[in-house]
């Protein structure tokens, strides 16, 4: 809505110079010491009407600074060459908008009148192994860009789609027979122990493997003594998974698994049959995806294995035409490991050959990796991939450890502090990116960490829990740090935009970071609770109030709970 409100004054100006143009660019100047906004259409303008570009600049600006109302939206604004206009905002125009905001922080926001539905695909962890680190990018970036979609008036369907039928079941079931194990025995504690020890026996032993595959085989036509025990592992391990997505306050509409997906197999073979789309090779079918402009080579998709069994290629595909019948979606996202990147771009395009769902509709939002101080996968000291649940241990005794108050504090209120500090240290990264995993650092108060967000925002609150409420709101700003501040707060906007439309929540991190850091400066610098003038106490403390409320919705987005102390 701010930048929206600058273009249509530059595009009537535009328009009035003789420049018939349908839209106008108005950014966020990167310099602010210079400018707070900037447009360089006057480059497309030049090569347009060729012109030289200082000679539009000139004259639209000229044209700018005559506006009638000129004090309502500028204190200057000044052609530099070769081509850029400078624009830097007046106070009423930034105090315009933060007034707007007094109510409901949303009323600047620009929300859409089509409002669409989104499937969401996060989760996903394999059952009977158990969860590790490596599972926790998928849970906070999918949480967060729910709740960023949300926000915008969207409707979101998640789905954790558990990896329910694969050769890990035929693994932990092959085990459970050779060792005897009563039915009733079979607890979180014995997954643990034999999915690894199957996974290397499987590796060690290729007559193991095969069998592991058979089980897994005659489970998917329907065993009934195997699908008997896989309803135990099932049981067992969606508990467990379950109380650790819970911890990370992350929700699902839906528990679904690839096996549900099964009972749709047949249809879609008919669909990809219908459009001549499957071809045999070596006894199993698959579908040619490549195309004549591709860089690299992308192979067909393995539809059906020679001995009849289906692959997650397959289930990926029967699960797209399940969400399109039951929730006729506009677009399902899948956030998902960057190394899955192959799989999808082929289950994407066999999906759009087939007339199931466009291309275009269906998003991998891939993501990186979480490495050690090694610059590798973050290992535990003896090598293996640390479990989440001790990975919440670990933060609770090194954050516990920082202070001696911190013994003091309510476990709900160290979950909250914990859950900031891995997201936090998670989301401020672009989500495609791997990043270096440091839980010392992450749980400091100061730094770019998720408690400093939340000491920030405990601070304030205890301004205005002592000075109470503003009654009144001038047109006034005091000082560079008032301004600073005020016009941070309106950057929120673009950024949340920015979040939604990348699907990345790194830039909702960002933002609030930048927004805490100049409200600490603000708090520094201007000393409200000595303050004889009451109209500056109260414009202060309603900038305040605004900017807390800003802080909370973005800590909101990014999944984060605010603890009532630190």
């Amino acid at each position: 809505m701010i930048i929206d409100k600058l273009e249509n004054l530059l595009k009537e100006v535009f328009n009035e110079c003789g420049y018939n143009v349908n839209e106008v660019r108005v950014i966020k100047s990167n310099r602010p010491d210079l400018c707070d906004y900037q447009c360089d259409d006057v480059f497309k303008l030049a090569k347009e009407y060729h012109k030289n570009p200082i000679e539009i600049g000139e004259a639209i600006v000229e044209k700018i600074n005559a506006v009638e109302n000129f004090d309502e939206y500028f204190t200057k604004v000044e052609f530099v060459r070769p081509g850029f206009i400078n624009m830097t905002v007046s106070d009423t125009f930034i105090n315009t908008f933060i007034k707007m905001m007094g109510s409901d922080i949303k009323k600047i926001v620009n929300i859409p009148d089509k409002k669409e539905t989104f499937v969401l695909d996060f989760g996903g962890a394999n059952v009977a192994k158990p969860l590790h680190v490596g599972h926790m990018r998928t849970i906070l970036v999918g949480e967060s860009v729910a709740r960023i979609i949300r926000f915008f008036g969207h409707k979101t369907i998640t789905d954790v789609h558990l990896g329910d039928y694969g050769l890990q079941i035929g693994q932990v079931i092959y085990g459970v027979l050779r060792d005897n194990i009563d039915i009733n025995d079979i607890d979180i504690k014995y997954l643990d122990k034999i999915y690894p020890e199957m996974s290397k026996l499987c590796k060690e032993d290729e007559s193991v493997k095969e069998e592991c595959a058979t089980i897994t085989k005659k489970l998917q036509d329907g065993d009934e003594l195997y699908t008997k025990y896989w309803k135990k592992i099932l049981e067992v391990s969606v508990k467990d998974i379950k109380k650790n997505y819970d911890y990370l306050g992350a929700h699902f509409n839906y528990w679904y698994g690839e096996s549900d997906s099964y009972k749709y197999l047949d249809e879609l073979e008919s669909i990809l049959r219908d459009k001549n789309l499957l071809t045999e090779s070596e006894g199993a079918l698959v579908v040619n995806v490549s195309k004549d402009d591709d860089k690299k080579e992308v192979p067909p998709l393995l539809f059906k294995k020679s001995n009849g069994a289906f692959l997650y290629a397959s289930t990926d595909l029967a699960t797209i035409l399940q969400r399109k019948k039951d929730f006729n979606p506009d677009h399902i996202l899948y956030v998902v490991d960057l190394r899955q990147g192959l799989h999808f771009e082929q289950v994407f395009r066999t999906c759009d050959l087939s007339g199931i769902m466009p291309y275009d509709k269906l998003e991998h939002l891939a993501y990186g990796t979480v490495n050690g101080e090694d610059g590798k996968p973050y290992k535990t000291r003896n090598g293996d991939n640390p479990k989440l649940e001790g990975l919440f241990d670990s933060a609770k005794e090194i954050f516990i450890s920082k202070k001696e108050s911190n013994k003091d504090m309510s476990s709900e209120d160290v979950d909250k502090i914990i859950n900031s500090i891995l997201k936090f240290a998670d989301l401020q990264n672009s989500r495609e990116k791997d990043y270096i995993f440091d839980l010392n650092k992450f749980s400091e108060v100061s730094g770019k960490t998720g408690p400093y967000i939340l000491y920030t925002y405990l601070r304030i609150n205890k301004i205005l829990k002592d000075e109470g409420s503003s009654p009144a709101f001038s047109n006034k700003i005091y000082n560079k740090a008032d301004r600073d501040l005020r016009i941070k707060m309106l950057d929120y906007v673009d950024m949340v935009k920015l979040a939604f439309d990348e699907r990345k929540p790194h830039y909702v991190a960002e933002y609030v970071y930048n927004l805490c850091t100049l409200c600490n400066v603000f708090y520094q610098t201007n000393h409200i609770s000595t303050l004889d003038d009451m109209q500056n106490k109260y414009d202060w403390l309603f900038v305040l109030e605004i900017a807390n409320n800003i802080t909370k919705e973005m800590l909101y987005l990014l999944g984060i709970d605010i603890p009532s102390v630190m």
